[in-house]
Order: C-alpha cells, then structure tokens, then sequence
C-alpha cells in the first residue's frame, strides 16, 4: 500500500519524465516515442520504478537498452526539474510497459 506521499512523487515523476522523454533526450530515444505509463517509489524514496509504452514496437527491445545505458544522464535530467522538490532523487528503474500490447493482442483473438 502506497502512502500519500509515494503517490505524489510517483506522479511527479512521472509527468516529468514523460516531459523529458519528449523534449530532451531525443538522441537517446532514436526518434520512437516513449511515453511513461506510470512511475512507482519505494517506501524509502530512494528507488523509482518507471514502466515505459514504446511506440513503434519494431525496435523496442533496441530503445529500451538505450534508455537503461543512459539512465544516469537520464536521473541528472530529472534532478536539474525536480531538485527544489525532492531533497534526494531517486534512483531510476526501467521496465517495458507491454499491457498495450496485451491488450491489443485480446482484441485481436475476440475479432476472430
């Protein structure tokens, strides 16, 4: 059970990092787009689990490596947004967000 305090920096972080995925970090997406589903905190505050949809699916697997490799240029990012907010930053985690594909995948076995 997430506190009330998680789920404020959980969304903050969340609504930050889809901003940075869209403005600033371009080169280390490769021109896909990643929006972030949603952003989950620790009860320490010092872990954020982000879960990412990548669109087109094609090269998926390829931007994700990317976006793990870079997740400290990533987390400096998101420190230089939300530093007068948070006192520590937390450390990111990424992980592919695939519900849409599940979702997407059950569709297309009940049209049949």
């Amino acid at each position: 059970m997430d506190s009330t305090r998680q789920k404020k920096i959980g969304r903050l972080i969340q609504k930050e990092m889809s901003e940075i995925f869209q403005r600033e970090v371009r080169e280390i997406i490769m021109g896909t787009m990643v929006s972030v589903t949603v952003a989950r905190i620790t009860s320490d505050l010092s872990v954020a689990k982000v879960y990412l949809s990548i669109f087109p699916p094609q090269n998926k697997e390829e931007v994700y490596k990317n976006i793990v490799k870079h997740a400290s240029a990533i987390r400096y990012t998101l420190g230089q947004r939300v530093g007068k907010q948070l006192r520590v930053i937390p450390e990111l985690q990424f992980y592919i967000d695939d519900s849409l594909d599940y979702i997407e995948n059950i569709d297309s076995l009940l049209k049949e």
